[in-house]
């Protein structure tokens, strides 16, 4: 090795002394220089190539990447699907209940024409009130108060003229409305 750096010192130097034949002292200084460096230059670089070669004979011992199972891609799935399930349990009762409520502002509705019918046409007054009375006859008690409802307002609707509406249909009417108005 030692003859090697001589021979590449020396070498550099001829080439050097060709390029730089008439040339001041500082280039020979930097010549000098430069053969100094280029002999570090080459001695890492030597250093650099040996440990490569160490590395690699390193590797050739590490065994091959061995297949780890993964599931996580089922996991992943699995929580998409399950959000997706909960939201639409979550959406499938908000709707549900929204349509409840709705119901039960349209039983209001319903209750509230009922209240404002004026019954001075008494035969489209006996239409309206048999439409919503049985809109609003959802439950055992007021459907059983709807049919007898609904029996009195019959003389009132297929009639060409009919006469004032009388106190017995009327209180049967007001009945059947305070029982929807309690059970609302």
């Amino acid at each position: 090795m030692g003859n090697e750096k001589l021979g590449i010192r020396n070498v550099g130097k001829l080439f050097f002394e060709k390029l730089l034949l008439d040339r001041s002292t500082a280039t020979r200084y930097n010549l000098k220089f430069f053969t100094r460096y280029s002999l570090l230059f080459i001695v890492w670089m030597s250093a650099v190539q040996a440990e490569e070669q160490n590395l690699t004979a390193q590797l050739r011992d590490i065994k091959p990447l061995l297949k780890i199972p993964d599931d996580s891609y089922y996991f992943y799935w699995g929580f998409v699907s399950f959000g997706m399930l909960l939201l639409f349990g979550i959406l499938f009762f908000a709707a549900k209940k929204l349509w409840e409520q709705r119901k039960t502002n349209l039983a209001r509705i319903y209750l509230a024409r009922l209240k404002a019918i004026d019954w001075k046409d008494t035969k489209q007054s006996a239409y309206e009130a048999t439409h919503y009375a049985r809109l609003l006859a959802t439950d055992a008690r007021r459907q059983e108060l709807f049919s007898q409802l609904e029996a009195m307002l019959e003389k009132y609707k297929y009639k060409k003229k009919v006469g004032p509406l009388d106190e017995e249909t009327y209180s049967q009417f007001n009945l059947f409305v305070q029982v929807a108005n309690e059970s609302i």
